[in-house]
């Protein structure tokens, strides 16, 4: 294992851990996998069901994810018709299961129409049985689609959580981020959605911009809490092939790690406190009770194309692209699917041991709260430090407080997730990564 301390080299931004292993080692299985052997021995009492939407009204420069941008129109009904059929393929491979969380992400889920909407929470709450009005619920959204009326429905249907994708409020910043934006649009949005009674707004903001300074970071860190939202998210820009910016080729002063630390200590002192390395809560929001769910060792049912289920030792997904040919190729193949086709797992990853504890200790640090110890033990029977020993080396270069009964990152370790995150990889995770074709 390499030694954290040579990877980390000033550069603190190495790649987001956001789930693990990574989608790009994902590849096609041998032959297909039935979806009712896949969740026959998982336990399913505590479910995230998470539903994709792959559509948004512009691409963004830096975006990466499975979207497409202004489809035509006959794309996004098709779409709703085979995630219907797709859901009633994945209950009944299913059987009796319970959900405590819910998501619908993208892509822009607001960007349906209204009766796309509607019949997207009737397959959510009468096909897969996740009750909306019982469980924490979030939906993201652009300010282009955040109207009142679509926020009124989504309130009606039970969701507790509107994010949506700021970036900037400031054209020239949204403009090099190859998403121009009116600020007074940015505004209306914001306040459509404090004035829609959904209980928790989050904003995301990006920093590290071409031409963005610690003065223009400020601006918008102020106009976000302005609106008191419950939670903010600052997100490093991240050139990646085949996105907008990375088409450019355009190299920037990389000073990221100083607006991170601008804006950290900005929100610590504005009465937000930090979670992870992204996300900042307001003090004063209310915690609403939540069924249980723990990210580590609970599974996720994805639908939709473009999203990812996970079980304890596969995780499975559609294929992936990123260049506007390759995600309306398989968008196209998506809504010609047969019943029978949804039956059946094609594409993903098999989890060795060694792989779901990594991924256990990842999601703890990075996306949690801290690692268990004794969680981490009664679920895998062995000790998370002989396991994996390079965590060691957390403490050596005190990146986190030698604790007995948990491993949590400090202020230190949390601005270095992103080269912590990596470097945690399996050596095979890398090599599939670094072979795989992009399209």
């Amino acid at each position: 294992m390499t030694k954290l301390k040579s990877i980390i080299n000033d550069n603190y931004f190495q790649g987001y851990a956001y789930s693990y292993p990574h989608k790009s080692s994902y590849r096609p299985f041998e032959k297909p996998m039935p979806l009712k052997e896949v969740w026959a021995k998982e336990n399913k009492e505590q479910l995230f069901l998470y539903v994709h939407i792959p559509f948004c009204e512009m691409r963004c420069g830096f975006c990466n994810l499975f979207t497409i941008a202004n489809p035509k129109t006959e794309h996004e009904s098709p779409f709703i018709q085979s995630l219907e059929k797709q859901a009633i393929e994945v209950q009944t491979a299913l059987g009796i299961a319970n959900f405590n969380r819910l998501a619908i992400g993208g892509g822009t889920p607001t960007f349906l129409s209204l009766p796309d909407l509607e019949r997207l929470f009737y397959i959510i709450n009468n096909i897969m049985g996740a009750d909306t009005l019982a469980i924490p619920s979030s939906v993201e959204m652009s300010p282009k689609t955040a109207s009142a009326e679509k926020l009124a429905l989504l309130k009606e249907k039970g969701t507790t959580r509107a994010s949506i994708g700021v970036q900037s409020f400031l054209l020239e910043e949204t403009k090099a981020l190859g998403r121009p934006q009116k600020t007074v649009e940015v505004q209306k949005a914001l306040q459509i959605i404090k004035d829609s009674g959904i209980p928790e707004m989050n904003i995301d903001l990006i920093y590290g911009m071409a031409g963005q300074t610690i003065k223009s970071w400020q601006y918008s860190l102020e106009q976000s809490i302005a609106f008191q939202p419950e939670e903010i998210f600052l997100y490093p820009l991240y050139v990646r092939p085949l996105t907008g910016l990375g088409a450019k080729e355009k190299a920037w002063n990389d000073h990221r790690l100083n607006l991170y630390r601008f804006g950290r200590d900005f929100l610590l002192s504005k009465g937000y406190e930090q979670v992870t390395m992204r996300i900042f809560r307001n003090t004063k929001a209310a915690q609403m009770p939540t069924p249980p769910y723990n990210s580590p060792e609970d599974g996720m049912v994805g639908l939709g194309v473009g999203a990812r289920s996970y079980t304890k030792a596969l995780h499975y997904s559609s294929e992936y692209a990123v260049g506007r040919k390759g995600v309306k190729n398989i968008i196209h193949d998506y809504n010609e699917k047969t019943k029978e086709n949804f039956q059946n797992v094609l594409y993903g990853t098999q989890l060795s041991l060694e792989e779901q504890k990594r991924r256990y200790v990842i999601k703890s640090i990075l996306e949690g709260s801290y690692l268990d110890f004794k969680a981490y033990h009664n679920f895998f029977g062995s000790a998370a430090l002989e396991d994996l020993p390079e965590l060691q080396e957390l403490y050596e270069l005190n990146l986190a407080s030698k604790e007995p009964h948990k491993l949590q990152l400090n202020q230190a370790g949390l601005e270095l997730s992103d080269v912590i995150g990596p470097w945690l990889y399996s050596k095979r995770v890398h090599a599939m990564m670094q072979d795989f074709e992009l399209v």
